[in-house]
């Protein structure tokens, strides 16, 4: 969202964006299939195609839990992340093909319903070896529909953002229950060990990124001490212009954002998906959020009309070259007068 919001989502970014996505996936499944039948001829189309669209899904899925921590890491990984709604419904429909054809290849056939014939045709829970995996990866895909399904504005704004935050959270919960389907399906199918260490190699890269991530979001949560109602952020000269500099105030992440010769301080969570605000940029006036490009005014936390989302504001007073921000923050959308870089207070 910003001043220049289309209902419709599809820009021109974005559409570029889909076919490129498209694109990949199909000239993938066609490699995937062509190499397939080089290497097993005998093998079927059929399963040629539930493999493909398998692997597909679960390598986009590996993907898009990665795009998350490599932007918080690199700045450059953010395009991509303005745009991980496409790829993860791409993702669903890939895995939603895999599921539908495998039932319907494994169990479309007998005499019981085929969902039921999923969930009892393999009791073998006491082996690890040939436990069945074909009830987890039905599970996951549960999950996987319902986070596709509410993936749109209108179900964040219909369930609040905490419940769909918690919901599209479970996408880690449909992982390990992918990983799991996808290793105890390769114990139970192939005798060589390379896919097993694929897979595995795969949850060490996604645990890997995340634990960098968190390590370098350690920081930012050291509270600062605060001085009676004030607490000593930074030096004026270390937040970049027309960027922010984050800091814990108060048990919360406040942006503190340097511009046109003034300093504002607000919310760093942005009201559409909790993004981090402060590392954002200040474009044409406004506060843009790095995920989606939703856009608030600096000195006041409020959406420019006709949108309605506001975050808290925080004063600001900028003495002897030092920031000092409001221990305590004033309601969303509170116009607060900016400090002004020459050492005058806000208010």
């Amino acid at each position: 969202m910003s001043v220049g919001y289309q209902a419709v989502g599809w820009n021109r970014q974005k559409k570029v964006y889909d076919r490129a996505l498209l694109g990949t996936v199909v000239a993938y499944l066609a490699l995937f299939i062509g190499f397939g039948f080089a290497v097993h001829p005998d093998a079927t189309f059929e399963t040629m195609l539930i493999r493909a669209v398998g692997t597909a899904a679960f390598l986009l899925l590996h993907v898009i839990l990665s795009i998350g921590p490599l932007a918080r890491l690199d700045r450059r990984f953010l395009p991509l992340l303005y745009n991980r709604r496409h790829m993860g419904v791409t993702m669903f429909a890939l895995a939603f093909l895999h599921g539908g054809f495998s039932t319907f290849h494994f169990h479309g056939f007998g005499d019981l319903n085929p969902l039921v014939s999923v969930l009892v045709s393999n009791p073998r829970f006491d082996s690890f070896a040939w436990f069945p995996f074909q009830p987890l990866g039905l599970a996951a895909l549960v999950i996987l529909f319902l986070m596709a399904a509410t993936s749109h504005d209108f179900w964040l704004a219909n369930l609040s953002a905490p419940v769909w935050k918690a919901l599209h959270m479970l996408v880690y919960v449909a992982y390990a229950l992918i990983a799991m389907h996808v290793a105890l399906g390769v114990l139970q199918a192939e005798t060589s060990p390379v896919l097993a260490w694929l897979v595995g190699l795969g949850i060490v890269w996604v645990l890997g990124l995340h634990a960098l991530a968190g390590v370098r979001e350690t920081g930012l949560d050291e509270e600062l001490p605060a001085s009676g109602e004030w607490v000593d952020v930074c030096a004026l000269e270390e937040i970049p212009e027309k960027r922010a500099v984050i800091a814990t105030v108060a048990g919360d992440r406040v942006a503190v954002f340097r511009y046109d010769g003034k300093v504002s301080a607000l919310s760093n969570a942005c009201q559409h998906q909790n993004g981090p605000l402060g590392e954002g940029r200040v474009i044409d006036g406004f506060v843009t959020c790095p995920w989606h490009g939703y856009q608030y005014k600096p000195d006041c936390g409020a959406s420019p009309e006709p949108f309605t989302e506001r975050v808290p504001t925080f004063p600001v007073k900028v003495e002897d070259g030092r920031v000092f921000v409001a221990a305590i923050p004033k309601p969303a959308g509170t116009p607060i007068e900016p400090a002004v870089t020459g050492g005058g207070a806000g208010g």
